[in-house]
């Protein structure tokens, strides 16, 4: 590229596009690095729109670009590296966006991709609460198409790489990747510590110009009149410079804009997601009344475009939105970071004077960050999680964003005591406020696990460690009783004080206060835990109390059900005990057909193995310990419960059958009955009652040999029938070893007493000689294999004929003698 400053954009832009197909990807990063820093803003402005579709992919999800969320250091080192060098903060992508947002440019970013909720509402011409969209709506043009928000580089440049996690999650490699090693997770936890750091402050973007600074946006007028979803907040930044002397005294006052952009950027694509259900149940009466005042007022107006009718409104809002694993875990990613960053928040000084002139905008960010900000768009977005993912062990990556909110102390810069013994720690009293003003995210979402759980195969080890994880963290000492005593301060009955009587529970984002000087209190923190409530589910909400009746009869519900599971999975390891423990070395050649007869159902406990039974037993005891912990369940009540279990064994060891309901057509499932055989909890002991010849062919068996071997032994039968007959009534030893292996006392048994039976074995039903086992596939691997280490010994086909059978019956005499003992033969 020789002398840059003398291109023009488009063959500037025409020259990089080539490139990306005829260079490496090292060569192209350290050529962009090149241009970046030699060309000036006004020629970059060009190929920036380019640039960031190329790097994160377009909206509509044809362009890859990178493939940022696919890259792994494991996998591909070198472009992993520049990768991340190249998109760093201090890196040359951010420092073109710097040099842009220096001149005041501004990008179009279509609103049709934008989320579902956020779209619908400026397509209806209403703003959205989130100042992020405030004097940025664009509308088009005589001719143009769509509405589009005029976005300025950083804005620009963010909304790409956070709506990359959205747009580009179709990509068939990233079944294959691990999510929190990829090059995409990585920049998002850069980004977090850079723009919202726990230590110090915001660090100032390069400036080209020696001692200068990069303005914050300017406000600029709204370019059509827009409603509002409501009292929407002003910005942080505008709020605390309003009551600032001097700007400029305070460096991070001039870039806190980035921190607050960038956050609203994030919770906006990755969390403002819902169904027309939940945006109705969202939307106070204040708000629908202004919406539809400002509806008629511009009916006779023409801004372009027609308004939508009430019935095509209501439809625009509704969204199909099913998060990936990935998204989940890059949400638990800024949960996580947000409250380490909001801890980090320094003492407030005992004077309150002194604290209006050092409070830096930063440790007002820190202060406000989640229940403005995060709080509402993640209660909806779990909420949805809750009710939509599926029933899987996936579901653990939503259940541990969600407990990590749950748990802030986790992230205080204090750490825990040193102690000898492993002792929960005990949940201090000044997060009780957090509990209160978050009680829906503790008591809500519980009960919709419990729902959850109620209806998963709790014997699986998955499945059993989240019902442990949950139960671990409720359980910790005083958290139960500070949900407890929020729950208390809402079931409040509010006071009869002619200023509080006529009040609206309005949340922080709507502008409305929590504090008033001249009540007790107790009955503020109650109006703060009703204000929470109610300004996320509305007026007429009907609170489900945790502690109350119908919760505590769902534990114990849940509770029975984990002592169901830990029988099913005690018999499951019996049975895979005295199934190893029955076998022997001939058993694996298929030398006895008596496993044809098999009646037990797998589970996937079988294939996992003994050590996961036994942590499925352990996560569910530590479970059930802590549930009676968290809900004070007494042993009585267990006693009880596990009585109503209906786990207990006969005396046969076998398990009971399902729940059943008798009939004058026989037994009739139950719901409860269909749910224990759904979960493998219970089953019906089913057993072919057949000739064991006539079965259907196995999928380890050689459907042309079992065929040929049945005509074969059934021209044997035929032929020495009386042979055999004879044999098999003699009382010495040869008697009993034919009885033994040509006769099935089981199936003469059930001929003599079945007609059933009788109709449906076609064949005579005495002694007979008996193929079929040659047919399995393992069974023949055996036989080439002994034959190839015969071979390699120098013994002949006969000599390894001779072995095989001389085995055979030495197993025979041995079985004989086992089952059959000396008794004489009944005729």
């Amino acid at each position: 590229m020789a002398g840059p400053h003398l291109q023009q954009p488009s063959f500037l832009l025409a020259t990089l596009k080539a490139d990306c197909v005829n260079k490496p990807f090292a060569q192209r990063c350290r050529d962009l690095e090149t241009v970046i820093e030699e060309l000036p803003a006004k020629e970059l402005h060009g190929i920036f729109p380019w640039l960031v579709e190329s790097i994160f992919g377009s909206l509509d999800g044809i362009i890859v670009g990178w493939n940022l969320r696919c890259l792994q250091g494991r996998t591909n080192p070198n472009e992993y590296s520049v990768a991340l060098d190249f998109l760093d903060p201090s890196g040359p992508m951010m420092k073109l966006v710097y040099k842009l947002q220096a001149e005041e440019y501004r990008y179009d970013f279509p609103v049709s991709y934008l989320p579902g909720p956020v779209k619908a509402s400026i397509q209806e011409q209403v703003l959205p609460e989130c100042s992020l969209y405030h004097n940025k709506v664009q509308f088009p043009s005589s001719g143009g198409l769509g509405l589009n928000l005029a976005l300025n580089p950083f804005e620009y440049y963010m909304f790409y790489f956070a709506i990359s996690l959205i747009t580009q999650k179709n990509s068939p490699a990233t079944h294959h990747v691990s999510p929190s090693n990829s090059a995409y997770f990585i920049l998002v936890d850069t980004y977090l510590k850079c723009f919202l750091p726990t230590e110090g402050s915001v660090l100032p973007p390069p400036s080209s110009n020696p001692g200068g600074a990069i303005p914050s946006p300017t406000p600029r007028s709204p370019a059509v009149p827009f409603s509002s979803y409501g009292m929407h907040h002003t910005s942080l930044l505008k709020r605390h410079i309003a009551h600032q002397p001097s700007v400029n005294a305070d460096p991070a006052s001039q870039e806190i804009w980035r921190s607050e952009t960038l956050l609203q950027i994030f919770v906006e694509m990755w969390l403002h997601h819902y169904s027309l259900e939940m945006y109705q149940k969202m939307q106070s009466p204040h708000v629908k009344l202004e919406v539809l005042h400002y509806r008629l007022s511009i009916s006779s107006k023409h801004h372009g475009s027609p308004a939508q009718s009430s019935y095509q409104a209501l439809h625009a809002y509704q969204e199909s939105f099913k998060p990936t694993e990935e998204h989940v875990l890059v949400v638990r990613l800024l949960v996580k970071h947000l409250h380490a960053f909001s801890n980090s928040l320094k003492p407030e000084p005992l004077s309150p004077s002194a604290h209006s002139h050092t409070a830096s905008p930063l440790e007002e960010f820190k202060r406000v960050v989640i229940p403005r900000f995060v709080q509402e768009k993640l209660y909806i977005f779990l909420q949805h999680c809750f009710g939509h993912w599926p029933l899987d062990a996936s579901f653990r990556a939503v259940l541990e964003m969600w407990l990590s909110y749950l748990q802030p102390w986790r992230y205080a810069p204090e750490k825990p005591p040193q102690s000898t013994e492993p002792l929960p720690r005990s949940v201090s009293e000044k997060w009780a406020a957090f509990i209160q003003e978050n009680l829906l995210m503790y008591t809500k979402l519980f009960v919709g696990f419990l729902n959850r759980a109620l209806r998963t195969d709790l014997v699986s080890p998955k499945n059993a460690l989240m019902v442990f994880r949950v139960a671990k963290v409720f359980a910790q000492p005083n958290l139960a009783e500070m949900i407890l005593k929020g729950e208390q301060l809402f079931l409040e009955p509010e006071l009869v004080i002619p200023h509080r009587q006529h009040r609206l529970f309005m949340s922080p984002t709507l502008g409305g206060s929590f504090l008033s000087s001249r009540s007790p209190a107790v009955t503020d923190a109650s109006f703060k835990v009703k204000s929470h409530v109610y300004s996320l589910e509305g007026q007429d909400f009907q609170y489900k109390q945790m502690f109350g009746t119908e919760v505590r009869n769902l534990v114990l519900k849940l509770a029975q059900l984990i002592c169901q599971a830990q029988q099913t999975a005690k018999s499951i390891s019996d049975h895979s005990a005295e199934t190893m423990a029955s076998q022997s070395f001939f058993s694996w050649f298929r030398f006895t057909p008596s496993d044809m007869n098999g009646s037990y159902t797998g589970n996937d406990l079988d294939e996992i193995g003994q050590d996961s039974i036994k942590k499925t037993d352990e996560y569910l005891e530590k479970a059930l310990e802590y549930l009676c912990q968290i809900f004070k369940l007494s042993e009585a009540q267990l006693t009880q419960m596990m009585m109503k279990c209906g786990t207990a064994q006969d005396e046969n060891g076998k398990k009971q059958l399902p729940d059943c309901i008798a009939s004058e057509n026989g037994l009739i499932l139950t719901p409860l009955g269909r749910y224990q055989i759904i979960n493998g909890l219970r089953r019906f002991e089913l057993q072919y009652q057949g000739d064991t010849e006539l079965q259907p062919i196995r999928s380890y068996e050689n459907a042309a040999l079992v065929r040929l071997l049945f005509r074969l032994s059934s021209a044997l039968n035929e032929r020495f029938a009386d042979q055999m007959e004879v044999l098999c009534s003699r009382d010495d030893f040869v008697g009993r070893l034919c009885r033994y292996h040509l006769t099935n006392p089981q199936l003469i048994q059930k001929i003599r007493y079945s007609p059933v039976v009788r109709d449906r074995t076609s064949q005579n039903w005495g002694p007979r000689i008996s193929l079929r086992f040659l047919a399995s596939y393992r069974t023949l691997i055996s036989l080439l294999l002994i034959y190839f280490l015969a071979s390699w010994f120098y013994v002949g086909p006969v000599g390894c004929t001779f072995i095989i059978l001389t085995g055979y019956f030495l197993y025979a005499v041995i079985m004989t003698f086992f089952f059959e003992g000396w008794k004489p033969h009944e005729h």
